[in-house]
């Protein structure tokens, strides 16, 4: 590390030192006073022996002045290096001449070109540089979920690789940069005016103004702005480093007009004691040498203006080569390391390092409020007093961000868009010969020459653009072709996308990128159905399920013996042996399911009992009856093809409905010959020749397979088997900006249950040709007579309680004492 004091110079020498600014600017006015500062305090008190000398020209801000103020300070004032200027335009001419020259130019152009380095190899990239600032930018858009971007700039050199980092920063964070509008140097109101007119009328509301140095051009642009109302609710305003770092600058009244805005501006530590130091001197001489300037506080420029004078005196104390010279000058520069105001300097392949960190802020009143810093690498962070290191960081705005003051002051974030009824819309084709119109259904009206497009397709992609972040105009075009040749008009930019019953298949890839399926991805073959070969040995127990059978068995012994609990003491019949009694109570407890003959009831609770039991066995016996000959006389069906082995097995014609890669999977991948497979145009083309036994099958993907089922309910089925395939999807144009936000629409609309819905009514759109044959298990089980176990076997348990509290005598009539 060089500090002031390392090299001694025992005789005093003064080194001339060259510097372009432009004078009429706010930034070459701090720049003038903070390279005069720098001499000055390089000189006192440790550096008597070294005397820097400063020759300041003015550019005007004009290139081809900054090369005449070049030349003059090369060949009259013989300076050894240079200092300035700012803009890339400027700079380019100045290095070449430094370059011819052999003297060292400390340029203050941000993001010099790598091939510039190599053509000027005496060219220094002095300022630090800003490209990080882009995906700073960035991460704010993409902090409030917007979509959109629009850009303006001036037309200069160097804004168009701004611009370019802009849009690649971007893209990173799926955001799509729609417009950009340059403008002119010096543009007059009426031009402002109508460029401005071209951003209102369209339906992105976030603008980020990139505009180098020309406060003038920025004042008047904002000032435009706000008399057209674009700095009113719902619109977004962001601002980059060159700008946003000059608004303690700008007039009151241009502060006035750019409430709301959002900038982003390096950030370095201004809590060091030498910057502080630095500051207070810089304010002080500054309001005595610009007196008309309203603020006096030093920006980054001066800061890096201030560095780039003290890195040239700390390289003159170096110790010089054998050779000595211009190139030993350079070689030192490229050697240099210090501390800064700004931070650590250090030029490393001839530039300055990156700043990567920026303070983002909010324009509140006659000032502006620092909102937080973001870091490249790390994110957004609450400091912004220079901690850098015991931060934490986030990576959304929102995160760590107080309540952001947007313009018009809404008490809600700004969406990013608006309607624009102007706004150009994308082209969209739609097939005509969609197979099934409940995909794809148009009318075409001649009179008009309009169409109007409705269908399953059509009301899913309409959903889904509701669920769209920004306002997606589109129109619908009617293709007549096939689908191949559909989503080949895409690539050929006839059309930005597709939409309809379209297959995603491997030979339409290179074409058109696709959304997710919308659809199920299955290839299913209907079959006609057969009568279900049964086992008839055991049909007599089918009307019932194996757990309602145990039921009545269990609850039959119940009554049994409740009846028999009751009635034993006074029947002789329920008398006897152990064995005997248990035979008269399983006796008694079936019987009673066809008669009761045997047994006159003496007990009014026997008699209650046995007349719920009985009511049971009738309604038993009759729906067994029902359900036995129901089982008996309506035929069980299955489908009469279980896999495509079968059909290939009895060498079995097939069908398939016209479309390509169902004929070229059938033949190469499930082998079967050409000559066994049938195309069909008409859906109910094939489902007669299914009917008829002409073909077995008929192949096609899932969803046509659902309608052709709902409208041909009769006698066919879709087999067991199926086969995976890419599905339906939308297309869009390969890299299309609107594809990953389609596709995240349609996720919503399947979430939100509308894909279900719009399904469900299509299938019951659907008028059924025939019968259907039900389904369903004919067994009935224990919860058809649910309710009436209950009842049954409560009554029972109720007059065997009440028989075991009373006493026997109360009990009996005694005119039923007599056995019969």
């Amino acid at each position: 590390m060089i500090t002031s004091t390392e090299a001694a110079v025992t005789n005093p020498s003064t080194f001339r030192i060259g510097a372009i600014v432009d004078e009429t600017s706010r930034i070459g006015k701090e720049q003038i006073l903070a390279m005069q500062m720098a001499a000055k305090d390089f000189q006192d008190p440790a550096n008597q022996s070294l005397v820097l000398d400063m020759y300041i020209t003015d550019s005007k801000g004009e290139p081809l002045q900054a090369a005449l103020s070049a030349q003059e300070l090369v060949n009259s004032s013989q300076v050894k290096a240079i200092v300035g200027p700012c803009s890339w335009e400027e700079t380019s001419l100045v290095a070449q001449i430094a370059t011819k020259n052999q003297i060292p130019l400390l340029s203050f152009a941000d993001s010099t070109p790598r091939w510039a380095r190599e053509r000027w190899p005496f060219l220094i990239q002095a300022s630090s540089s800003k490209s990080a600032q882009m995906k700073a930018i960035a991460a704010i858009i993409q902090s409030w979920n917007w979509h959109q971007v629009s850009v303006i700039t001036e037309d200069v050199e160097s804004s168009t690789k701004a611009v370019l980092q802009l849009s690649t920063a971007l893209r990173q964070v799926n955001v799509q940069l729609v417009d950009v509008i340059t403008l002119p140097p010096s543009s007059n109101p009426s031009l402002l005016s109508h460029q401005l007119e071209s951003l209102k009328v369209r339906p992105c509301r976030v603008f980020v103004v990139h505009l180098s140095s020309s406060t003038a051009l920025a004042e008047q642009l904002f000032r435009t702005a706000m008399d057209m109302k674009m700095l009113e609710r719902d619109y977004v305003w962001i601002t980059t480093h060159a700008f946003t770092s000059l608004l303690h600058t700008f007039h009151p009244s241009t502060i006035s007009a750019m409430q709301g805005v959002i900038g982003v501006k390096g950030h370095f530590r201004e809590t060091k004691p030498r910057y502080q130091s630095f500051s207070k001197r810089f304010r002080r001489r500054f309001s005595s040498a610009h007196p008309d300037e309203s603020n006096h506080e030093p920006s980054i420029f001066a800061v890096e203006a201030y560095d780039a004078v003290w890195a040239l005196a700390l390289s003159l104390l170096r110790p010089s080569n054998v050779t000595g010279g211009q190139e030993d000058l350079l070689n030192k520069l490229l050697l240099c390391n210090f501390n800064g105001l700004v931070g650590n300097v250090q030029f490393t392949v001839q530039k300055a390092g990156s700043l990567n960190t920026f303070e983002v802020i909010n324009v509140i009143g006659k000032s502006y409020n620092g909102l937080g810093l973001w870091t490249d690498g790390h994110g957004f962070s609450e400091n912004t007093v220079g901690e850098e290191e015991t931060a934490t960081y986030f990576s959304s705005m929102r995160d760590i961000m107080g309540h952001v003051i947007w313009p018009g002051r809404p008490r809600y974030s700004p969406k990013g868009w608006t309607p624009s009824p102007i706004s150009e819309p994308i082209i969209i084709g739609i097939p005509t010969e969609s197979i099934f119109k409940q995909f794809v259904d148009i009318e075409l009206d001649p009179v008009q020459n309009t169409i109007s497009a409705k269908g399953y397709a059509i009301d899913l992609f309409e959903k889904a653009v509701e669920q769209l972040p920004f306002y997606l105009p589109y129109e619908f075009r009617a293709f007549n072709g096939t689908y191949n040749a559909l989503v080949q008009q895409i690539y050929l930019k006839n059309f930005d996308a597709a939409v309809g019953d379209i297959a995603i298949v491997t030979n339409r890839l290179p074409y058109a990128d696709f959304t997710h399926p919308y659809t199920e991805s299955e290839l299913v073959m209907i079959v006609p159905l057969q009568s279900k070969k049964v086992n008839r040995a055991w049909l007599f127990t089918k009307p019932f399920t194996g757990s309602l059978w145990l039921l009545i068995f269990i609850l039959n012994i119940y009554n049994g013996f409740v009846v028999w609990m009751i009635e034993r003491d006074h029947c002789l019949k329920l008398r006897g042996s152990i064995g005997n009694q248990v035979g008269v109570m399983l006796s008694l407890s079936f019987t009673t399911l066809f008669t009761f003959q045997g047994l006159k009831l003496h007990s009014n609770l026997s008699r209650m009992a046995l007349v719920v039991w009985l009511f049971m066995a009738l309604a038993i016996t009759q729906t067994y009856t029902a359900n036995l000959s129901s089982i008996l006389t309506v035929p069980k069906l299955e489908p009469a093809i279980d896999n495509v082995e079968s059909i290939q097995m009895r060498r079995a014609n097939i069908g398939y409905l016209k479309v390509t890669y169902v004929a070229k999977y059938l033949e190469e991948v499930l082998h079967f010959s050409p000559k066994k497979v049938k195309e069909y145009t008409s859906p109910e083309d094939s489902m007669r020749d299914l009917h008829e036994g002409v073909i077995a099958a008929v192949f096609m993907e899932r969803p046509w397979a659902k309608i052709l089922l709902a409208r041909y309910c009769t006698g066919f089925t879709i087999a067991k088997q199926s086969f995976k395939v890419g599905g339906f999807g939308f297309a869009f144009a390969k890299g299309s900006p609107w594809l990953p936000y389609v596709t995240e629409a349609l996720v919503k609309v399947t979430e939100s249950g509308q894909l279900r819905d719009l399904e469900i009514d299509m299938i019951a759109s659907q008028k059924c040709v025939g019968t259907g044959y039900g389904s369903s298990n004919p067994s009935l089980g224990a919860d058809s007579f649910w309710m009436l176990f209950v009842f049954t076997a409560g009554t029972s348990t109720l007059a065997l309680l009440m028989f075991m509290y009373w006493s026997e005598d109360e009990l009996y009539d005694s005119s039923s004492s007599v056995v019969k």
